[in-house]
């Protein structure tokens, strides 16, 4: 399994018109083949900083969810949004479903 975390600073106000893109990048996302979770987490002491959880049957799945026309469509749209750029950090899953078990 291949994650990617990714965090999220959003400007002042812009909070709810984040959260409306996200989820639907989201219900879309989890459409795609290769995903198997799509989390939208919204930070409790800092309501402006989000992470998204997303967890893939491998990279190249996640590689084509970057090529997908509503990921594009997300981007485009939070672009201007963002008090700092996101960050995303990629992980291979220990447990479950790794060398882990």
């Amino acid at each position: 399994m291949y994650v990617v975390c990714v965090s999220i600073h959003v400007k002042e106000g812009r909070a709810a018109a984040f959260i409306e893109a996200t989820l639907e990048n989201a219900r879309h996302t989890r459409r795609e083949p290769g995903s198997l979770r799509f989390e939208v987490l919204r930070q409790e002491q800092d309501p402006n900083r989000f992470t998204l959880y997303e967890a893939y049957r491998a990279a190249a799945d996640f590689a084509a969810h970057q090529q997908a026309e509503h990921y594009l469509r997300w981007r485009h749209a939070v672009a201007d949004w963002m008090a700092e750029p996101r960050v995303g950090v990629k992980h291979h899953s220990v447990f479950p479903d790794g060398a882990g078990r």
